[in-house]
């Protein structure tokens, strides 16, 4: 059975060490309760359907040229077929709900199952943005209540609720800050960066229209003051910086960096992707930050994967409030109302950053997590993702080298590849062997100042045993690959449904479509 593969045997039965080990390969290609599963497109049923539909006038002369000439294309399952297909393709991927993701920067974090519950009650999961304002003043008043929480935990005074994601939320940032600027006649035209930020940062900031400076690191980690200090000037629109930074590290200068950015006229934008490192221990506010996005997915569990859907609100400070993008939310007589046009209090608005209001589904679920907990829970969220953190640097620093090993982490640990050197094995090899043990692999070479950089994240999620059995197996690698056992992490993974993608030609050669085999060795003719 072809996989359309590129790169890739397409089967696990395929590997060495298996066959070594006398394991014979099964006729049916499943393994055990696991089932093989083919690509949809190669299940069949091409000329039937799972529903009756009626016959239709088969003319379509309305449609011009238009009009279908071949088949859709698509296989037709039944609902059982559709099920098992999808419940089967489950089975192959990792995920929360199986065991810990120790994905870095995106704080894979449980989604709790009362969230979900709120998020479809009616009222909230079955509105339209277009129904009129009076009869959706529950989803208004929600907003509202979301948006004063956010503001008490940042201490900020304004928040723009629509940005849909992290980066979304950065140009909403930026372009507050482009718009202060301008209203001061100030056409400012670079944008400090440290050198770990996350991408998205440099990114946003020159489709603005920003040019770009980096600010140096220093051995320990963190934002290089001195550096800083000798690129501020008077054509510095914002810093962007991230804290607890990408390093996993708090900036302990950041009052100062405020203080510096502030003297020269210019703001300070941070990157709250790590937020739930701090929320409820620090007010952003208090460190001198002017605008903040907040990825709901990250601190406040709503569902991240897949693309989405994101919400990355901004927080906003006294500066930047008059040049929030609408709509607002505003509280009268006659209940709740939107401010859409840029007039009235919103004159100074830099308009509007998408069509709508936001995604009110993820606004139900920040809200239900943020009333479950309570401000205590909040706060003990942070503490024991940051106590995670911590314990399994302690626990993996003899066998593995910390990337910065004085003091304390936060929210993520953070290793170099130094203690591999010598042994054959790569930061990937490893991270592909982890496969094989049921986890998935943590951040791999990012950041980028790190070389080699495994970026372990636990969350509050994990209880003790599970960071337990997740180091001891870290360990065991670590052991083996220090014992010279490199077969076994070169070939991995060997016992995940799909072998090791050949990056460099799946890259060179990417397969975008599936195409049926006939049409394959026809191209190839």
């Amino acid at each position: 059975m072809s996989m359309n593969s590129v790169g890739r045997p397409t089967r696990p039965e395929a590997a060495a060490p298996a066959q070594a080990a006398g394991v014979p390969a099964t006729l049916s290609g499943g393994r055990g309760l696991l089932q093989d599963e083919a690509l949809i497109f190669e299940l069949g049923g091409w000329e039937k359907t799972g529903v009756d539909l009626p016959n239709v006038d088969p003319d379509g002369l309305d449609l011009g040229d238009l009009v279908r000439t071949a088949p859709i294309g698509l296989p037709g399952l039944s609902e059982p077929e559709a099920m098992r297909h999808y419940v089967r393709l489950s089975q192959k991927n990792h995920a929360i709900d199986l065991a810990l993701y120790p994905l870095g920067s995106c704080t894979m974090k449980h989604n709790p199952r009362l969230n979900e519950k709120m998020a479809r009650l009616p009222g909230f999961s079955d509105i339209h943005p277009l129904q009129p304002q009076s009869t959706v003043q529950g989803a208004l008043a929600l907003m509202d209540r979301l948006a004063h929480w956010l503001k008490t935990l940042t201490g900020m005074p304004a928040v723009a609720l629509s940005p849909k994601a992290g980066a979304h939320g950065e140009l909403c940032g930026l372009l507050a800050i482009r718009a202060a600027h301008e209203a001061k006649g100030d056409a400012r035209k670079r944008v400090l960066v440290p050198t770990s930020a996350h991408g998205t940062n440099p990114a946003t900031a020159a489709f603005v229209g920003y040019a770009v400076e980096e600010i140096a690191q220093t051995e320990d980690g963190r934002v290089d003051l001195a550096d800083l200090e000798a690129k501020l000037g008077p054509d510095v629109a914002a810093i962007m910086v991230t804290n607890p930074n990408t390093c996993g590290l708090f900036e302990r200068d950041i009052v100062e960096i405020a203080r510096l950015t502030h003297a020269a006229g210019a703001y300070f934008y941070c990157d709250g992707a790590n937020f739930n490192a701090i929320v409820g221990r620090v007010r952003p506010a208090d460190l001198g930050v002017d605008a903040m996005h907040i990825n709901l997915h990250k601190t406040f569990s709503t569902p991240h994967g897949g693309g989405g859907p994101g919400a990355g609100p901004v927080v906003l400070s006294d500066a930047l409030a008059p040049y929030a993008p609408t709509p607002w939310i505003v509280h009268g007589e006659d209940g709740f109302a939107l401010v859409e046009a840029p007039e009235g209090p919103a004159e100074r608005a830099f308009g509007r950053m998408s069509a709508f209001h936001g995604q009110m589904g993820m606004y139900v679920r920040a809200l239900a997590y943020m009333m479950s907990h309570g401000a205590d829970g909040l706060r003990q969220a942070a503490e024991d993702a940051v106590l995670n953190a911590n314990y399994i640097k302690a626990r993996l620093q003899d066998v593995m080298t910390p990337a910065f090993p004085e003091g304390p982490c936060m929210h993520e640990a953070l290793f170099d590849d130094a203690w591999l050197d010598g042994t054959g094995v790569t930061t990937l090899d490893f991270a592909k062997a982890m496969i094989d043990e049921g986890f998935h692999p943590m951040t791999m070479y990012f950041p980028l100042v790190v070389h080699g950089a495994m970026l372990i994240e636990p969350t509050e999620t994990e209880p003790k045993h599970e960071l337990d059995r997740f180091c001891d197996t870290l360990r065991l690698l670590a052991e083996a690959a220090k014992a010279g056992d490199a077969e076994r992490f070169k070939g991995a993974p060997f016992h995940a449904p799909l072998r090791r993608l050949d990056e460099t030609l799946a890259a060179r050669k990417p397969k975008l479509r599936w195409r049926p085999e006939a049409a394959l060795a026809q191209a190839a003719e």
